[in-house]
């Protein structure tokens, strides 16, 4: 991937055009579900080597299945379980390298070897994350969960109730 024009073009430039289709995406449009759905759907064609996108939404402190792209998933993950659960109730991005190292990984594709997590925070409160999945260990880079990042921040400020 990271092509344009035919020519290899540098990770911060790709993101960079991902940012703003990512814009484009969610401009004008408040509907959480769409608009998750709509950068799950873009994230899937943009970025390498992954094997799941998609969010998971808080539902009474619990995290549900959203809007995603892969094989069927895990449909509720409480607070205090898995990747997803640590990132929700820590507020932290969680980048786990080699998820089955990580105590109480919830295995919902066992092709899946590394994860990436953000939490997707609006007024101080978590809404949802957004998980990525790869089946090669260590995909995800301080150059993945910065731009990532972004398109998260994005995406909670489209959210308007």
């Amino acid at each position: 991937m990271y092509q344009f024009e035919g020519k290899p073009a540098d990770r911060i430039e790709a993101y960079q055009l991902l940012l703003a289709q990512a814009q484009a995406l969610l401009e004008g449009e408040t509907d959480f579900i769409a608009n998750c759905a709509n950068i799950s759907s873009l994230l899937n064609l943009f970025v390498e080597k992954i094997n799941w996108v998609g969010f998971y939404l808080n539902k009474n402190n619990e995290l549900v299945l959203g809007p995603f792209q892969g094989n069927p998933a895990c449909v509720r993950i409480p607070f205090d379980r898995g990747v997803c659960g640590k990132a929700a109730s820590t507020k932290t991005v969680q980048r786990i390298d080699n998820v089955h190292l990580f105590p109480g990984h919830i295995a919902c594709d066992s092709a899946s070897n590394s994860e990436l997590v953000i939490p997707l925070i609006k007024d101080g409160n978590v809404i949802g994350v957004l998980d990525i999945d790869s089946p090669v260990f260590s995909r995800f880079d301080s150059t993945d969960i910065t731009w990532l990042s972004k398109i998260a921040e994005l995406l909670t400020q489209s959210v308007t109730d």
